[in-house]
């Protein structure tokens, strides 16, 4: 009887006592980590052999049974929310089972959202790669990512990740992507928006268009010339330099962009080929030539004539122009006009007149011819002293007459061109 008695009072003590389930930390957030602990807590030392398995709503958790009382697991996740208990047994003994534990996690709502650009300081060379980089400083779980373009909000792209950055690419930039953009990141407690970040496409000049703008139809010397670069295509600023046959004649800047002019005032000497140079930091481009022809006036060259005139007209007329141009100085000589001269006081104008005079003395036959420069306008009148034999006819000395008023009116003609002056004439001689 006495065993029987001592088994029925120890058999209660014998049997494993009741489970208990630790999770630590009991309220995870999302992305922590959480360690499941089995207890018996009455359990005395036993050389029993007990399998343990963890369970949440009803589903084995991986990797089920083992002999390790623990199970780690490495995030916990919202979804990983739920009712959890733990099971024990032996091969001889009954399953044991802890009473269930609910496990809340709690996600972190996202804050502090910012967008990046790679390559920095939102500058991208056109044909490059851009990237928009959307960050949040914290947040936990599946976080919604999305991109837009302009400030009424173009929807780009829309990413969900469990992480805190997430990246829009453009593989080649173009000049429409230059635009401002933000992001949006949320994860169930509202969408956060980045700022505004503003993206430059920074474009290379393109071949400038030279234009050359004078007052008049044909240029001419003192005139104004505009020269007007401008390329079509480039980021602001550009800076346009001038050339005249490959010398620089100046430069222009445009710092918005479009054209620039340089004016020029016109000398003899800048007739010949123009063209132009447009740089904006990225690279030089340069126009065509122009070429730019125009006329230079006679009076623009008569300072560099005059010092030369007299011995081209000497070299033009030959030795007979030599011997008028003698005798006439020996004549103005020997009996010069006084200042109240008639001839030099003629109202202008005054209608061309040649004088003939025959001398007396039958032995010079050979005409002497005088231009006595009377001058009034472009008019000149020539004085003509002839000897001729009386028999003459009155034909032969008009012919004659008209031929020495010819010479003279040819010579005063060069000499007028020349600006020369009767005074001018005289000192020559």
């Amino acid at each position: 009887m006495l065993p029987r008695l001592l088994l029925l009072i120890c058999a209660p003590l014998c049997e494993p006592a009741e489970l208990l389930l630790i999770a630590s930390p009991s309220h995870p957030t999302e992305g922590s980590p959480v360690t499941l602990m089995c207890k018996m807590p009455f359990l005395q030392s036993s050389d029993a052999q007990f399998q343990f398995c963890f369970f949440r709503d009803a589903r084995a958790l991986d990797p089920g049974w083992s002999s390790s009382p623990k199970l780690q697991i490495a995030a916990m996740w919202k979804e990983d929310s739920g009712s959890y208990w733990c099971e024990a047994q032996t091969m001889v003994s009954k399953v044991l089972r802890s009473r269930r534990s609910q496990i809340n996690v709690h996600r972190v709502p996202v804050a502090d959202v910012s967008l990046e650009t790679q390559p920095p300081g939102g500058q991208v060379m056109e044909g490059d790669r851009l990237v928009l980089i959307c960050s949040v400083a914290m947040g936990t779980g599946d976080i919604t990512f999305l991109w837009y373009k302009g400030a009424v909000g173009l929807n780009l792209q829309s990413k969900i990740q469990r992480s805190l950055t997430a990246e829009y690419e453009i593989p080649s930039a173009r000049e429409s992507d230059a635009e401002q953009y933000y992001c949006v990141a949320e994860n169930g407690y509202g969408p956060s928006p980045s700022g505004l970040v503003s993206i430059t496409v920074r474009i290379p000049v393109s071949h400038p268009i030279l234009m050359l703008k004078a007052p008049r139809a044909q240029a001419a010397v003192e005139d104004v010339l505009e020269l007007h670069c401008e390329a079509l295509r480039g980021s602001p600023p550009i800076l346009y330099w001038f050339y005249h046959e490959d010398i620089t004649l100046g430069s222009s800047s445009a710092p918005s962009g479009g054209g620039a002019s340089f004016n020029l005032s016109l000398t003899a000497e800048h007739s010949g080929n123009y063209s132009c140079e447009a740089n904006n930091g990225l690279g030089a481009q340069r126009s065509e030539t122009v070429k730019l022809n125009f006329t230079v006036p006679t009076g623009a060259r008569s300072n560099h004539l005059t010092s030369g005139v007299i011995e081209g007209l000497l070299g033009t007329l030959g030795p007979a122009t030599v011997a008028l141009l003698f005798c006439y100085g020996l004549k103005r000589k020997i009996g010069r006009r006084s200042a109240r001269d008639p001839l030099r006081r003629l109202p202008s104008p005054v209608p061309q007149e040649f004088t003939y005079l025959n001398s007396p003395t039958p032995g010079q036959l050979q005409p002497i011819y005088e231009n006595v420069n009377v001058v009034s306008g472009d008019e000149v009148y020539s004085l003509a002293y002839c000897n001729q034999p009386e028999q003459e006819s009155v034909a032969a000395e008009t012919l004659a007459t008209h031929m020495e008023d010819k010479v003279s009116l040819d010579i005063y003609s060069r000499l007028r061109k020349a600006n020369i002056t009767d005074v001018d004439y005289e000192d020559a001689m």
